[in-house]
């Protein structure tokens, strides 16, 4: 499944109203809403750059992170990505937001501008 198109403005001003609309996002999709963590992983030092990408992996056995975002260029370096709580999204990357929802093995990539290509790892493209 993959989809291309201009993402829908979502208001997400409360926890509650973050949630419906991520329930949407994964309805809008075809794809089943997963809770997310309390932690995910952020390239903090890619922040304001575009495009936005995120990755959801299945969490590893006692792990605590499945969700992965970066800006911008990827880098492979050991400390790349930063734990962070899901909670400080909101002022540091607002653009994930209505993903968080979305189930493992699902990846996307979002900019400031409206543009949105979301897709299941192995789906054909």
């Amino acid at each position: 499944m993959k989809e291309k198109s201009q993402r829908p403005t979502i208001a997400m001003e409360t926890p509650a109203t973050a949630s419906k609309a991520q329930i949407h996002v994964c309805r809008r999709l075809g794809l089943q809403a997963v809770p997310p963590e309390e932690m995910v992983a952020l390239a903090i030092s890619t922040l304001g750059q575009m495009p936005v990408h995120g990755a959801r992996v299945e969490r590893p056995e006692n792990g605590t992170i499945s969700w992965f975002f970066h800006c911008g260029d990827f880098s492979d370096a050991a400390d790349f990505y930063q734990p962070v709580h899901a909670a400080h999204l909101q002022s540091m990357l607002p653009l994930v937001l209505g993903y968080l929802q979305l189930p493992p093995g699902t990846r996307f990539i979002v900019d400031d501008k409206g543009f949105e290509d979301v897709w299941q790892e192995g789906s054909p493209g």
